[in-house]
């Protein structure tokens, strides 16, 4: 855990609206010159606060509008089957996101796909067919409501 001064929760929180920004608006933002402005983004990278930076692409433009969450439940043997579903689900381009959750189900996963037929397809040659899975229940996102990828940053101290 990083104890994060308020100049560096300026620096990160500046940088989640604008991971191209310049070294030298980025410091004139948080209130540094230049050079003790870049030490400190070196430092919060090297320590892992800042893991990297990203393009945000509109999913429309590569036919993966639609947003589908699904709750999947595992058999509980063979012992290892968490690993082996783990491993499976990273290695699937449509799933963005999976978690190991509590609850009455095992992973919550978000997937993009292009449309309807595109994730009856997914489900059925994919989801079913991966380690352990004995039910999926689907949540087809009907609107966007809200979608950041920015992490809250206090402003204590």
């Amino acid at each position: 855990m990083h104890d994060l001064d308020k100049i560096d929760r300026n620096i990160v929180r500046t940088l989640q609206k604008d991971g191209r920004i310049s070294y030298a608006e980025l410091a004139r933002q948080v209130g540094l010159s230049a050079t003790p402005c870049i030490e400190r983004v070196k430092r919060l990278e090297k320590e892992g606060v800042i893991r990297g930076y990203t393009a945000l692409i509109n999913p429309t433009y590569l036919k993966a509008a639609m947003v589908v969450f699904i709750n999947i439940r595992l058999a509980r043997q063979p012992k290892n089957i968490f690993d082996k579903f783990r491993e499976a689900a990273q290695a699937l381009a449509e799933v963005q996101e999976c978690y190991l959750v509590s609850g009455s189900f095992d992973y919550l996963i978000k997937a993009r796909v292009e449309d309807m037929r595109a994730y009856r397809k997914f489900y059925g040659e994919t989801l079913l067919t991966l380690p352990g899975v004995v039910e999926c229940t689907s949540y087809v996102v009907m609107e966007e409501v809200k979608d950041t990828l920015e992490v809250p940053v206090s402003y204590g101290n």
